[in-house]
């Protein structure tokens, strides 16, 4: 049996129909960061990782990622798009090292880009993201040979896993209709 929302005719707030269908709502899908609990991840040293929302069905992910300075992530290969907003310190990528994504910085990134992550040493504070991500992080190690895969269905394995041996429990934004989700 599917518990799946079933469309139904939209209304106002004072109960008058609209000539539209929609998927019906009984809450606001809203998470606030502060009450997030950050992951430390094995991207490497100084990452960590607020998860915000997961589907794997449709492979998108979005976090909130913390990087110390000096740390990097390594060389990888995007199958989709991601968007990056910078919300505080300094990143750049060393393929780009004239181009530094600051506080108040947008990036879109399309699928098929490659590229290396760094944060200076020189930061004087931690760099925080917010990425959106479709698709994969195809990762080499710097000799060009494969490392890794993080899509969304990795990410929900590694994140529970990670959270796990923190002791941590997660909340986070699931699939498309489907409302809350939270690791074991």
């Amino acid at each position: 049996m599917s518990t799946a929302p079933k469309p139904a005719f939209a209304t106002t707030t004072s109960g008058a129909r609209l000539p539209i269908l929609s998927l019906p709502q009984g809450e606001l899908l809203t998470l606030n960061v502060h009450e997030v609990p950050s992951v430390k991840s094995t991207l490497g040293p100084g990452t960590s990782v607020q998860l915000l929302r997961l589907d794997p069905e449709a492979g998108r992910w979005v976090v909130m990622v913390t990087l110390a300075p000096g740390a990097e992530v390594p060389i990888h290969y995007h199958t989709g798009t991601a968007e990056v907003y910078t919300l505080r310190g300094k990143w750049i990528y060393k393929e780009y090292p004239d181009q530094p994504q600051t506080a108040g910085s947008y990036l879109f990134e399309p699928g098929g880009s490659v590229h290396t992550l760094t944060v200076p040493e020189e930061n004087t504070e931690d760099t925080v993201m917010l990425v959106m991500v479709t698709g994969a992080n195809v990762n080499f190690s710097e000799d060009g040979r494969f490392h890794s895969v993080i899509d969304a269905v990795s990410l929900q394995y590694l994140l529970g896993k990670f959270a796990q041996d923190q002791g941590i429990k997660l909340r986070y934004i699931g699939a498309a209709g489907a409302g809350f989700a939270e690791t074991e």
